[in-house]
């Protein structure tokens, strides 16, 4: 007998809502896995153009304030180096997206969408996509290799009052303290004019902890000094969220299950990368974009494959492997670069920043990359 849904997708966050309103516009059957979440989420998402226009086609595009182009950026070496990036048209360098502005326009959508229903257990489905997030239970359960390698960092993320109008620029510090390397991104929220930014620090796991654990006036202070007063005093004004950050990568994305239906990992169940550069949500949306464009095939030359043929779920896992490599490896090769103690690679380090800030030709190749 067949399953009355043809996609189960396990966990209702970001990725997971936007997967389900892709593949109900294919008149799929669609079985979300979870309610909405709780408006009390301090993150700020940077959005590049490929999530907005995915977001955007969906009508889940928040507008401003809850969505602010960053016009500029500039990021800060540990000893001098420095380096600027100026956005090449009025759509910015990319969107600080407001995380629970996202989630209930998504809520919204799936409300009004017939295809899609909710359960709080996950139904048969004739393809099972599991966007749980990092600590996937379905992939532990599926007994999945997930090769992970962990920083000795924690992330911390809140929101703050700034004493001066952030103009739309985002600004980024890697910093050292007591020889070890911290990361500081303040993001501009609010839009145009506004005074709000969501913090996003890395931090050695020990003082992230400790901060946690620290009044809002002493966790303000200390921002204050890590932004260099760059925005004036700043005043914490959220809760302070804190989780553990690693590299990692599921071996295998897809399978069969025992009665011949299949499953797929999709955003952070699949990989996580270190927030430096912003880029986590995109890759999880780049995911569920690929899926669902290799699934629509079946409205035209592939349409004797069933939902879960083998190639569909290889093909998807192929482009996507390939598609995220260079982005893996960029971030991972950051953190490393900025993590090693020898003053000889801090000069060098340092010195290339300001090299690469000289050369505007690929700084608009990086910049357009990035972006897209």
């Amino acid at each position: 007998m067949s399953s009355p849904f043809d996609i189960c997708i396990r966990g209702s966050g970001v990725v997971g809502s936007t997967l389900a309103l892709l593949l109900a516009r294919q008149r799929l059957r669609v079985a979300l896995v979870g309610q909405p979440a709780p408006a009390t989420d301090v993150r700020a998402f940077a959005l590049n153009t490929h999530s907005r226009e995915v977001l955007s086609d969906l009508r889940c595009w928040p507008q401003p304030p809850h969505a602010t182009a960053v016009q500029s950026m500039q990021v800060w070496g540990d000893a001098g180096g420095q380096v600027q990036f100026q956005a090449p048209t009025f759509n910015g360098l990319t969107h600080i997206v407001d995380v629970p502005a996202l989630e209930r326009m998504l809520s919204e959508a799936i409300h009004f969408q017939t295809d899609i229903q909710r359960f709080d257990a996950p139904p048969e489905a004739t393809l099972t996509v599991v966007c749980e997030g990092r600590n996937s239970q379905t992939r532990q359960e599926l007994g999945v290799t997930y090769h992970s390698m962990p920083y000795a960092q924690h992330a911390l993320a809140t929101r703050v009052l700034c004493d001066k109008p952030h103009r739309q620029q985002a600004l980024q510090w890697f910093s050292r303290h007591q020889g070890e390397l911290d990361i500081l991104a303040l993001l501009p929220l609010g839009g145009h004019g506004g005074q709000e930014a969501a913090v996003v620090w890395s931090l050695p796991t020990a003082r992230a902890l400790a901060l946690e654990q620290s009044s809002a006036d002493e966790v303000s202070d200390a921002l204050t000094q890590a932004s260099q007063h760059v925005w004036g005093p700043l005043k914490v004004m959220a809760s302070i969220q804190v989780w553990p950050l690693q590299l990692a990568q599921a071996l295998q994305w897809s399978g069969p299950f025992e009665n011949g239906q299949s499953w797929v990992l999709a955003g952070d169940a699949a990989h996580t990368v270190h927030p430096l550069a912003g880029m986590g949500l995109n890759l999880g949306l780049a995911d569920v974009s690929e899926l669902a464009n290799v699934l629509k095939e079946r409205e035209t030359s592939a349409y004797w494959r069933a939902l879960n043929d083998p190639y569909f779920l290889r093909r998807y896992e192929r482009a996507r492997k390939a598609g995220m490599q260079s982005t893996w490896l960029a971030c991972d090769g950051l953190q490393r670069l900025f993590n090693h103690p020898n003053m000889s690679i801090q000069q060098l380090r340092n010195w290339g920043l300001n090299s690469f800030n000289q050369f505007n030709t690929l700084k608009l190749w990086t910049m357009r990359q990035a972006m897209h």
